[in-house]
């Protein structure tokens, strides 16, 4: 076969597949909605806490203004752009492309609502999860009828959110994958757009596993920062020594032992049934747990043993198997009424 009959078969097939694939996302639309998103998981755990607002339907109708004025604003300014510009080549938009738009703003819609019922129905530690799967999904969606490269990144993204869900892992590395997919894994994917050219299976499988690196290699380097300990030099007194006399000043690594019996606070409340005051369970610890306090005050570095040191916060979970409610029958002079024992499914509800 000639060159020259070659090349025209070349040009065919690339039409073909530009025919196939005849949609384009923009690049400023990765960076907006990266962006946008990426910035709220950021400083979640800084806005509207309960030390800020203590009632949790504030907090829950809060967070819901807060998201859906951003994520508005990021999918406002996206329009107003990618119109621009279709303006400036004289294209229109496809009938395709208006349905796939309306994918995207359906998936922000649902990890909006989704955020904003964990507040009354639990599960808060999927939501980071669950937005890494949504952007997975809109990705791979778009890719279907564009960039190729969006298949590959969007299946990742799936992947990593089941993956985190999978692997039950703390809140906190959560959250941080979750703003890294989102703040450095889309506005790396709009640099790394090729325009729908048809790459070979192997340069598709380095493209993504380079994303795969830089998206992870954020939160690692964060959680290894939390893994860096006071170290071994600092003075480690037991609890009843701590006690007996307490340091006020300086940092000091205090040793919890297995089986110290630590109040957990709970406020219950519900349909049928109000606790009143706020209850408190007397836990045990399972391990030795080496606390480190600071000017008599503890701190949220702690570790296991003698393993590594970590932050509290996201990582120390509850978990409440079964909760049973029995009731006497009620019996009235012309009703005969039994209420049956009534189980709640595992979660923090």
């Amino acid at each position: 076969m000639s060159d020259a009959v070659t090349r025209q078969l070349l040009s065919i097939q690339s039409m073909l597949s530009s025919g196939h694939r005849n949609l384009r996302i923009e690049r400023h639309t990765l960076l907006l909605w990266g962006l946008a998103g990426g910035g709220l998981l950021v400083v979640s755990d800084w806005v509207f806490t309960p030390q800020q607002i203590p009632s949790n339907e504030m907090r829950a109708f809060a967070w819901l203004a807060l998201l859906t004025a951003v994520l508005g604003t990021a999918g406002l300014v996206d329009l107003y752009l990618t119109r621009r510009v279709k303006r400036r080549r004289d294209e229109t938009w496809s009938f395709v492309h208006r349905q796939i738009l309306k994918v995207w703003w359906l998936l922000m819609a649902m990890g909006t609502l989704l955020t904003f019922a964990t507040f009354f129905f639990g599960g808060g530690y999927m939501v980071c999860s669950a937005w890494i799967i949504l952007l997975g999904i809109g990705l791979y969606v778009h890719g279907l009828f564009s960039e190729e490269l969006l298949e590959w990144i969007g299946a990742t993204a799936i992947l990593m959110g089941a993956g985190a869900l999978a692997t039950r892992l703390p809140y906190e590395a959560t959250r941080w994958l979750a703003a890294s997919v989102s703040g450095l894994g889309l506005p790396l994917v709009a640099g790394m757009l090729d325009h729908g050219r048809s790459r070979p299976f192997w340069h598709r499988l380095a493209q993504t596993a380079g994303w795969i690196a830089v998206v992870l290699g954020v939160p690692l380097a964060v959680y290894s920062a939390d893994w860096a300990g006071p170290g071994d030099a600092l003075p480690r007194l037991t609890l009843d020594a701590y006690r007996a006399h307490p340091v006020t000043s300086g940092p000091v690594r205090v040793l919890v032992p297995a089986g110290t019996a630590l109040p957990v606070t709970l406020a219950l409340t519900g349909d049928l049934l109000d606790a009143g005051a706020p209850l408190q369970l007397p836990l045990a610890t399972k391990h030795s747990v080496e606390v480190l306090i600071q000017d008599g005050t503890p701190t949220e570095r702690f570790r296991v043993g003698d393993g590594p040191w970590m932050n509290a916060r996201g990582r120390i979970a509850i978990t409440i198997p079964d909760i049973s409610i029995t009731l006497d029958p009620v019996r009235g002079p012309a009703v005969d009424t039994s209420l049956n024992i009534v189980r709640l499914p595992a979660g923090d509800h």
